[in-house]
């Protein structure tokens, strides 16, 4: 048994952890960044994809052989350029099979490889065959032609390319999605025809800009039919910046009074809708909706139901509703960040990134038509040897049978060189015999056409431009589709309000003194006659609809505000407000409200002081309310009063000592909070004595009947009855007749 010594201190390096731990996070992050996460410009793939459609090349899958199990092909991927995991490269094969993944998918699966609603439902790789599709051919048809550079793969024992030789910008068509350490791509997937139409104005007018390539590249274009509904600048921006983001919007159309979603959104789920609607109907915020179905198969693979519970359901709100809460209306994040031609990441317009696409394609073509040249050069200087060896066969035979090193012998008798010698020894007796010199004469002929062609080409940038762009061409013309997503302007979705989801039914709010609150359907429930908790009594109800708010007013001159359809039902007696809404300590509540957002009320204080404000100005989400009335030293709040014209309506204000002042409502300020102006002459000594203060105040409308009452007597006042009380507003008004001089209510006749 041999014995390791221990390492020496000579042997150990030593370096600080944070210099360490540094370096090997830049160097996981660059590795990600470049060997993972961003495709290249070039070929618009990730390293995985590049090798999936390699190997799948390597071994002869193109689109007119056989399918082969997917297996045999995750082996290849694997096994000679990708040492990960199999389920990892699988993954990355399925997506480039789905076409309702990939825009233009690169490869033809047979099996199954997912499903809309669910695309990772595939089968394992045993049993689904696959094969490369015609268009992956753009991306591989050049590969053995010169065009690319090739590394070394993982163990060294083979090669692979660095990237393939794209005769498309995929990196726009099918777009891509990854996630790096400290950056991230999305890119959407794009039209060919739109995108070689914008490369080819790029080629004839070099500094188009990106904001007037739109004119050719109107929008991403993904594989569904679901609309793109961002507006026009917004993609104008986009594109100017490589960021930003877009909207698409699923299709319907009525159908019998149903309501038919024919497209989704990319990547959205028909069940994860339909799972979504449910859920708003399971806690009743979609009481319009009667029934969902999932009618999709073969021919329609997508055709979701949804059933209105009557033909007036208004089918454009509940759509604008379902667009906002749910994934029928989806927002995509767009970064077109990619690994440029110099090896670095960065994000880019649309006119840089296919500026520099054609870049990395004029070098590719000239690789490739530099590679062709080589190939006639070479083959033409075979063919004069070939003729030297026809037109001195015998010579030539008698040579080959006498030498035993017949190479030099020829190379110095015909000034061959050693490729021409060998080419004439590696001939056999039958091809010598076919040797005519009229066919290589022929072949020479059709070489130095070919050779010029190529040199002219290669010689001048027009020339190399010119067969871009008809290879491009080209390339729209045999794969070219029209644009799936339509680009729509459409109003922004609106989600129904709580009130909006509520139906509307006639109710009655009742509030007690002790601050318990109900509601009862119908506007005829007499609150009076209501049972309540021993040592409460009724004190006030409002009358309105179930999708209204009630508006609280309590003494401290603060309002609070509650949904009419979720207050308990009056069958029973209610809940306190306390749990509800947070009053001060001590608070007492005087009155409730129902009514319109413009609706106006009197707001006032028994110290002779109020306002007028509208129903929505009372509104307030808060908790603890929010404070309406400023109340002076010792006053306290009146319960508010309806005005039904502004215009027209008279304030009758009545103070406890008998004396009553009539004016024009509209001489008081329209406020939205505050102490008010003075209605009522009150003395602010007395009134905080509680010796006077304004018993009350009325609203009344012309012709109408105002009553006084004192104990058990009642003095009614119309008409000319008030011309004697009317005055400026302020002051301290008319005294009431005897016996009225200890005002106990007023209040307006119904009768």
């Amino acid at each position: 048994m041999i014995q390791q010594q221990p390492p020496s201190a000579t042997d150990i390096e030593r370096i600080r952890l944070r210099d360490y731990t540094e370096k090997a996070y830049l160097d996981y992050s660059m590795y990600v960044i470049l060997d993972r996460a961003l495709p290249h410009i070039g070929d618009g793939l990730k390293p995985v994809q590049r090798r999936i459609v390699y190997a799948m090349h390597d071994l002869g899958l193109r689109s007119s052989a056989k399918y082969k199990k997917s297996a045999r092909t995750v082996g290849d991927v694997i096994g000679k350029f990708h040492p990960h995991g199999d389920s990892a490269a699988y993954e990355a094969m399925v997506l480039m099979a789905q076409p309702f993944s990939y825009r233009y998918p690169l490869i033809d699966g047979q099996g199954n490889w997912g499903s809309p609603d669910d695309p990772k439902s595939f089968a394992a790789m045993r049993y689904t065959e696959s094969r490369l599709t015609a268009f992956a051919e753009l991306l591989l048809a050049e590969v053995a032609q010169g065009t690319v550079d090739w590394m070394p793969n993982f163990d060294g024992t083979l090669e692979e390319p660095e990237v393939l030789p794209a005769r498309a910008p995929n990196i726009l068509l099918n777009g891509t999605t990854g996630i790096a350490v400290g950056m991230a791509t999305d890119i959407p997937p794009h039209n060919l025809r739109e995108l070689v139409a914008a490369c080819v104005q790029l080629l004839e007018h070099p500094q188009t800009t990106a904001g007037e390539l739109t004119q050719w590249v109107h929008g991403p274009d993904f594989p569904t039919e679901a609309e793109i509904i961002t507006p026009a600048h917004e993609l104008r921006a986009l594109y100017a910046t490589g960021r930003g983001s877009l909207r698409a919007r699923a299709v319907w159309t009525r159908e019998q009074g149903d309501i038919v979603i024919t497209a989704l959104p990319h990547q959205v789920s028909g069940a994860r809708v339909l799972e979504q609607i449910a859920a708003q109907m399971q806690a009743k915020k979609l009481p319009m909706v009667a029934d969902l179905r999932d009618e999709s198969d073969h021919e329609n693979p997508t055709r979701l139901v949804i059933v209105a519970r009557s033909n007036r359901v208004d089918a454009e709100g509940l759509m604008s509703h379902l667009f906002a809460t749910t994934d029928l209306e989806r927002s995509y994040r767009v970064n077109m960040n990619v690994i440029g031609l110099d090896g670095r990441p960065g994000v880019r317009d649309l006119a840089s990134m296919l500026r520099e696409w054609l870049d990395f394609r004029r070098q590719t073509v000239r690789r490739r038509l530099q590679h062709r040249l080589e190939q006639v050069l070479r083959r033409l200087h075979l063919l004069d040897g070939l003729l030297i060896a026809f037109l001195n066969i015998d010579e030539v035979i008698a040579i080959i049978r006498a030498e035993d090193r017949p190479k030099p012998v020829l190379m110095q008798r015909f000034g061959l060189s050693d490729e021409q010698a060998e080419a004439i020894l590696e001939l056999k007796l039958r091809h010598l015999a076919k040797l005519e010199e009229m066919k290589i004469r022929g072949e020479q002929a059709e070489l130095a056409e070919e050779r010029d062609s190529l040199q002219k080409t290669l010689g001048s940038e027009a020339r190399l431009t010119t067969l871009i762009r008809k290879e491009l061409l080209a390339v729209a013309e045999e794969f070219g589709d029209a644009r799936r997503s339509p680009l729509v302007a459409r109003e922004e979705a609106r989600a129904y309000s709580e009130t909006e989801l509520v139906s509307s039914e006639p109710v009655t709010v009742v509030l007690s003194e002790k601050g318990w609150i109900r509601a009862a359907k119908g506007l005829d429930i007499d609150g009076a006659k209501l049972s309540y908790k021993a040592g409460d009594a009724f004190l006030c109800a409002a009358q309105g609809r179930s999708s209204q708010q009630v508006v609280l007013l309590d003494s401290t001159g603060r309002s609070y505000a509650l949904a009419a359809h979720a207050l308990p039902s009056a069958r029973g007696q209610g809940e306190p407000l306390t749990g509800r809404i947070n009053p001060p300590s001590g608070a007492r509540f005087v009155g409730a409200l129902m009514a319109e957002d413009a609706q106006a009320y009197l707001v006032a204080s028994d110290a002779g002081y109020g306002f007028v404000t509208r129903f929505a100005d009372l509104l307030t989400k808060n908790r603890a309310g929010k404070v309406v009335l400023t109340l002076p030293d010792g006053a306290e709040v009146l319960a508010p009063v309806r005005v039904q014209d502004l215009g027209r309506d008279l304030l009758v204000a009545v103070s406890n000592e008998g004396r009553m002042l009539v004016f024009p409502v509209a001489e008081l300020p329209m406020l939205a909070r505050g102490k008010g102006n003075k209605i009522i002459g009150i003395s602010a000594t007395l009134l905080r004595a509680r010796e006077e203060f304004m018993l009350g105040a009325v609203v009344m409308a012309p012709g109408a009947t105002v009553v006084v009452h004192s104990g058990k007597r009642y003095l009614k006042l119309k008409g000319s009855d008030l011309d004697a009380y009317r005055g400026e507003r302020g002051r301290r008004g008319s005294k009431l007749p005897r016996g009225f001089q200890k005002v106990e209510r007023i209040e307006i006749a119904t009768d």
